[in-house]
């Protein structure tokens, strides 16, 4: 979560939405079947893009496109600043972990403040922060009077602001887009985050960092914030859901809002089991990616850090496409087992890893791992829009989000100590066979698949 973060689920779109409108029905979808293969294509690019037909949705997904870019240049900005500046691994890892801190620390009572707060007024305020600190920390580094404890301290409030912009964002896209777009909404964030924040980013970075300096890179970053800010400024005003009025009035405490969102969690079945899932899975997933892939690359392949990248690389278009393929599906009427057979079976190609020695065998693997999993996403988020009520939305989503941040550095943690005891191989081996068999073991075992047959989620049909 965290990028597996909780979202919705939930998939009867074309046969229910048909259903629904037997006048019309007759005409449009026969035409479109009789235009033949280049139909199906329109048909299929213009449902995953229907939700940029929203004025303020095409303004929410601009300004969040723009600002991952400058997400991805900060990245490299960051790094090579650390080194200008003398410090090693340690330093940055020290900086890297304060974002953590901040974005860890915050996102709990930043669910709260999203259902209590308009989010786009608290987007607007992440987004000022993050802009103003970025343009501070360039200030200082073109006029050498940058220093390490100033790039420590941005990282914290940088991650803090981004604690508060996650939730309020994934609130507000349900009061923009109708039920039926939520998926193709939730998708199109799928498709440009790794785009953005792992291939154009950190390309236009590190382009940047080579003919400038990193300050330069920090400077365009925070343009990119204030392009963000424009295009939510442009936005129409959008008030809170209706039942969430006395939360935003102040009457009950944050502890107590916080208490009401962990309730409601454990009453729900369908969300603590594929909460608890999805911990499972980026326990054991995060951190042989992050931590053991490289050495394997070294050992099994002979390559370095260009074939590291190139493996990265084909994951992120993998989980672009993924994204864009599911976004332009009905939702599933299935979801909950979409979900669980995406994430576990999806995850178990992992097992193979450790005995390729071809580069392209395992770009083969993270291939069918992105396209999986990044679906798995998509669905999920759409699932928490819709199932969850709208006054709780934000506290459930920073919870999701809460549960995967927390996890990250734990299973990074211990993936280096358990390659070193059992063998890469052997830690990519149980990666695939326990993602794969607690998927199955979740979905029978809590009666998820019972769960989505009694709450079927419906698609209005989509207008236009």
């Amino acid at each position: 979560m965290g990028d597996r973060a909780a979202r919705p689920l939930g998939r009867t779109r074309a046969s229910a939405g048909r259903g629904s409108n037997p006048t019309v029905r007759p005409v449009t979808p026969r035409r479109t079947t009789r235009a033949g293969p280049p139909g199906a294509l329109q048909q299929v690019v213009v449902r995953a893009l229907r939700p940029l037909r929203d004025r303020d949705f095409r303004l929410l997904w601009s300004g969040l496109a723009v600002s991952l870019v400058g997400d991805g240049v900060w990245l490299v900005a960051l790094a090579w600043q650390v080194i200008e500046l003398g410090g090693g691994p340690l330093q940055l890892s020290l900086v890297t972990t304060l974002f953590g801190v901040g974005l860890v620390g915050c996102v709990l009572f930043a669910g709260v403040v999203a259902d209590r707060v308009p989010r786009r007024r608290i987007m607007v305020a992440a987004d000022v922060a993050r802009g103003a600190t970025t343009l501070l920390l360039g200030t200082l580094a073109l006029t050498g009077s940058l220093e390490l404890w100033h790039l420590a301290a941005g990282a914290l409030v940088i991650g803090s602001a981004e604690a508060f912009f996650v939730p309020a964002f994934t609130a507000l896209v349900p009061q923009l887009v109708p039920r039926g777009q939520l998926l193709a909404a939730n998708g199109l964030e799928g498709v440009i985050r790794p785009l953005a924040l792992q291939s154009a980013g950190p390309a236009l970075g590190g382009l940047l960092v080579a003919a400038a300096s990193p300050g330069a890179a920090m400077l365009l970053n925070a343009a990119t914030y204030a392009i963000s800010v424009a295009c939510l400024m442009a936005m129409r005003s959008v008030p809170l859901p209706g039942d969430a009025t006395r939360a935003a009035a102040g009457l009950r405490s944050v502890l107590t809002e916080m208490a009401e969102g962990a309730r409601y969690v454990r009453s729900q079945r369908w969300l603590w089991g594929t909460l608890v899932f999805a911990m499972v899975t980026i326990l054991f997933l995060l951190g042989p990616i992050e931590v053991l892939l490289p050495f394997l690359v070294r050992d099994e392949t002979g390559g370095g850090s260009a074939e590291y990248g190139l493996l990265l690389a084909a994951y992120g278009i993998a989980s672009a496409t993924g994204a864009l393929i599911v976004s332009s599906r009905p939702f599933p009427r299935r979801y909950l087992t979409a979900i669980l057979l995406l994430w576990g079976l999806g995850t178990a190609p992992l097992a193979v890893l450790g005995f390729l020695d071809h580069l392209w065998a395992m770009a083969v693997v993270l291939v069918v791992v992105g396209l999986l999993d990044s679906g798995g996403q998509v669905i999920w988020g759409t699932l928490l829009q819709r199932r969850v009520p709208p006054r709780l939305q934000g506290r459930i989503s920073s919870l999701d989000w809460f549960v995967s941040l927390a996890l990250m550095p734990i299973s990074m943690a211990l993936a280096g100590p358990a390659g070193e005891l059992f063998g890469v191989t052997a830690v990519f081996v149980a990666t695939g066979v326990v993602a794969a068999v607690a998927g199955v073991g979740f979905l029978f075992g809590l009666g998820l698949r019972r769960d989505e047959l009694e709450h079927p989620l419906v698609d209005e049909p989509a207008a236009g």
